[in-house]
């Protein structure tokens, strides 16, 4: 029994460092911090402001109101987008397959991979995205925020006690055994374990691949979208808690 749940676990981990890889790939999973916020904050803000807001803590400067008519519009944005593509949708019921993740959830996990990034940077976050292949301090904090989306009571928790420290670390390109040092790194796989569990055995995953060919793509979207949507709420939820945290 012991060695089926390690079994269980291990292959929950590779499920979600399969998915990761292949979404960080697409170009939307690149979110520029500066020019996401020079964009953004445009219609409030003057330039000379802007980059001041750039260079500082911008919850410490922009009105929490602007912060979350910007952050609304994100996820607007990306909703929108990924019920378009129709994610999701057409997979068959053995999809999480190692090393055959399909389009479809790559592009729904790409588009939230953006999203965290988007709302991140309104909250406060540093740039974590700046090269060009993913690197594992990104691919840590892209799932410790995939999990707090999916409801993980373990991934909150590692946000809260130095989330914002770590990406810090991450985005002074620190070697990778510095940032095995900080308090998130052996969390973030157990998190990693937890998500890969619960994306392949939970009842939506599995009966979703017999309901979309025969219905098509009006469900398809409507599933993609009362699964996205409460995710980004989540985000949202707890980035906003922290924001009344901290002042």
């Amino acid at each position: 029994m012991e060695e089926n749940s390690n079994k269980k676990d291990s292959n929950g981990a590779e499920i979600w460092n399969s998915i990761i890889k292949t979404a960080i790939k697409l170009p939307l999973v690149k979110v520029n911090r500066e020019k996401f916020l020079k964009k953004e904050l445009a219609p409030y803000y003057d330039e000379n402001k802007i980059n001041d807001i750039i260079e500082g803590d911008i919850t410490e400067i922009v009105p929490k109101p602007v912060i979350d008519k910007i952050s609304t519009g994100c996820i607007k944005y990306h909703l929108i987008a990924v019920c378009s593509t129709s994610a999701l949708a057409g997979v068959p019921g053995g999809w999480a397959m190692l090393g055959t993740i399909p389009a479809d959830i790559t592009q729904f996990y790409a588009h939230i991979f953006a999203l965290i990034q988007k709302l991140i940077y309104l909250y406060g976050y540093p740039e974590i995205n700046s090269e060009t292949d993913l690197n594992d301090g990104v691919a840590e904090i892209m799932t410790i925020f995939t999990g707090i989306m999916m409801g993980s009571r373990t991934a909150c928790d590692a946000a809260k006690i130095g989330l914002k420290e770590f990406a810090a670390q991450v985005s002074k390109r620190l070697p990778q055994y510095a940032l095995t040092k900080t308090a998130i790194y052996p969390i973030v796989k157990t998190v990693a374990k937890w998500i890969g569990i619960k994306v392949t055995t939970n009842s939506f995953a599995k009966g979703v691949g017999k309901i979309i060919p025969i219905v098509g793509a009006p469900v398809s979207a409507g599933i993609t979208y009362f699964t996205f949507k409460p995710m980004a709420k989540k985000l949202k939820s707890f980035l906003d808690s922290q924001y009344i945290m901290e002042v």
